[in-house]
């Protein structure tokens, strides 16, 4: 699972799964990751978004590029502050393994570092709603477009995903459909709203059983 993968994994067991909520906009600075910048240190190309970019515009989320000295000072003394000091206390903790330092970082750092550094807002409520959407699974993964070949198959990372038969037409040829990689490989082939298969993760065997997460 490369970087992006994990991102959008994370984002989805680890924030939206659990409290199911909603936002409007989301501030970040410039990274590669977020945004596609043609010119280092000019503006980002919204006209090209990345796997993060994409998935945020299907959730309705704007996404908010930082410009400002200001914003981007207080990204990276928050990120010196983390750096600098998580380590340490994961190495005095005796943490020896990813998951271990998870479950640190969730149960005892982030409620730590929150009754440190947390400020009271000054209006009670809350501005997140409830996801009212459809399934995140099928937002939060890695898309890509791709043209369905002479064979009706479609190449994607050294696989020749096959389409099996389909009742409302006869073939794909030439058709650009969408390609969706899930968590531990898992695939599927989209054209529009509609799924024509989902694959297992060696891509051979169309599966229409297979769940997408």
């Amino acid at each position: 699972m490369d970087r992006i993968e994990w991102m959008l994994e994370e984002f989805r067991t680890r924030y939206w799964d659990f409290h199911a909520l909603h936002f409007s906009s989301l501030y970040t600075d410039r990274g590669s990751h977020y945004f596609f910048t043609p010119k280092a240190g000019g503006k980002v190309d919204k006209d090209k978004p990345t796997q993060v970019g994409r998935a945020l515009k299907q959730l309705g989320i704007q996404h908010i590029p930082s410009y400002s000295p200001e914003a981007r000072g207080r990204m990276e003394r928050l990120f010196q502050t983390l750096q600098g000091r998580l380590p340490q206390e994961l190495r005095l903790a005796g943490i020896g393994s990813v998951a271990e330092a998870n479950r640190h970082i969730r149960e005892v750092f982030l409620p730590a570092f929150n009754a440190q550094f947390a400020v009271t807002a000054t209006e009670d409520g809350s501005s997140f709603v409830p996801w009212a959407g459809g399934d995140l699974a099928e937002i939060l993964c890695i898309q890509e477009e791709r043209q369905v070949g002479k064979d009706n198959c479609v190449r994607y990372k050294g696989r020749s995903l096959q389409i099996p038969a389909q009742t409302h037409r006869h073939h794909f040829v030439k058709a650009t459909v969408a390609v969706k990689e899930y968590p531990q490989g898992r695939l599927a082939i989209f054209h529009a709203p509609r799924c024509l298969a989902r694959y297992a993760t060696d891509g051979t065997t169309p599966d229409t059983q297979i769940a997408a997460a």
